[in-house]
């Protein structure tokens, strides 16, 4: 049967759930896609033939996925396009990607990168001095002999980051994780460590040469490193636990070898 003969149905006037014309849900949107197919001066003659009905819709399909892929594609840009612009979305921050990207002694000097992700970026002698890296991913970054002076590194996750013979002088590294880094040989003069996340071992290495006060903080090296056996941070970090333990009580009240330590007797 002709498909042209059910399409001239008039389609408006048909009710799917009118019992009394037994026409099937399905059968009632067939011939309402055929009319549809009509109006927009598409020849259902041509289509009748499955093949043919097949090859028409396939083509109708992929030229509307293309056509709202390149709308997506051309919003997106726009969209990147302003973060980048405006500094990261609703401008707080760059939200920039250098993912295991090559900055081998590039300069970005009093750039902003807040909350950009470094992980595994390759730094080697770049100049990051007075850049803001407040909440950026550096971890596994190499930045061996960068320069990061006056730098904003606070709550920056570092850990595992090589930072050999980097140059921190008067960065402030507040809160920052820097947990299995490698900070040997590295500049601290000035550098802000508060509240920053160390393993003991990296820590009392530093504290044998750390001085200087930060000039954005007004904070002592040593007192924010905790160095001196002071009350902050004195053993440590909370990733270590075991190296962060207090030693054990040796003197009872009256200073002298407490023998329930078992330790008084030691070689």
């Amino acid at each position: 049967m002709a498909l042209t003969s059910i399409s001239l149905l008039p389609l408006k006037s048909i009710n799917a759930t009118d019992k009394t014309l037994h026409i099937p849900p399905k059968l009632f949107y067939f011939l309402q896609f055929f009319e549809d197919y009509k109006r927009i001066g598409v020849n259902v003659d041509e289509i009748a033939e499955p093949k043919k009905w097949r090859k028409q819709v396939s083509t109708s399909l992929a030229a509307a996925v293309i056509a709202l892929t390149t709308a997506n594609m051309s919003a997106m840009a726009d969209l990147n396009k302003y973060e980048a612009e405006t500094r990261g979305e609703f401008g707080i921050g760059s939200a920039a990607q250098f993912g295991s990207a090559d900055l081998k002694k590039a300069v970005h000097v009093n750039e902003n990168f807040r909350r950009a992700n470094f992980t595994a970026a390759d730094m080697r002698e770049s100049d990051f001095s007075g850049s803001t890296f407040n909440g950026a991913y550096l971890e596994k970054a190499v930045a061996f002999k960068a320069n990061f002076t006056g730098a904003d590194l606070s709550d920056t996750l570092m850990d595992r980051m090589v930072l050999n013979e980097a140059n921190l002088t008067n960065a402030v590294l507040v809160r920052s994780v820097l947990t299995r880094s490698d900070l040997g040989g590295a500049i601290i003069e000035g550098a802000d460590f508060s509240d920053a996340v160390l393993d003991l071992p990296q820590k009392q290495a530093l504290c044998k040469y750390a001085n200087g006060t930060n000039p954005i903080t007004g904070v002592s090296t040593r007192k924010s490193l905790g160095c001196g056996n002071s009350r902050r941070n004195a053993y440590g970090s909370p990733s270590s636990p075991l190296l962060s333990a207090p030693p054990p009580k040796l003197l009872d009240r009256d200073g002298f070898c407490d023998s329930a330590t078992g330790l008084c007797e030691a070689n």
